[in-house]
């Protein structure tokens, strides 16, 4: 179980370290995606720093527990993204429902899910 853990929780982090990558190299395209438009230098810089800067911290914290089996690593991966999902709820609550609010409330729990069982699992001793 540990292993299959520790798989999920680095596929994660290296996805997520993917995504921050990707808003330092082309946050425009991302952004777009997440229906997001940049203004001027600011918006881009703040794409960069704050959108890559959550993925890629959560990012690299996740793969770092899972390749030192440490789940003291997916403290902060559990905060940012149960603070984000807890955004998503806000803004449902605020805006209604819609669809295109599900699919990213999806992922978030799914990564909590597998952040949350990196940190019962990591760093136990194997039975």
């Amino acid at each position: 179980m540990q292993k299959l853990t520790r798989t999920l929780v680095g596929a994660a982090g290296l996805l997520a370290l993917l995504m921050a990558v990707g808003f330092w190299i082309r946050p425009v395209a991302l952004a777009g995606k997440l229906g997001l438009q940049p203004m001027g230098d600011l918006g881009l810089a703040s794409l960069r720093a704050d959108l890559g800067g959550f993925f890629g911290a959560a990012g690299a914290l996740a793969l770092l527990a899972a390749l030192r089996n440490r789940r003291d690593l997916l403290t902060a991966p559990l905060m940012l993204i149960g603070v984000a999902l807890t955004g998503r709820f806000v803004s449902l609550a605020i805006t209604g429902p819609s669809p295109a609010l599900i699919q990213p409330m999806v992922v978030e729990a799914v990564l909590l899910a597998i952040m949350g069982l990196g940190y019962r699992t990591l760093g136990r001793a194997q039975a």
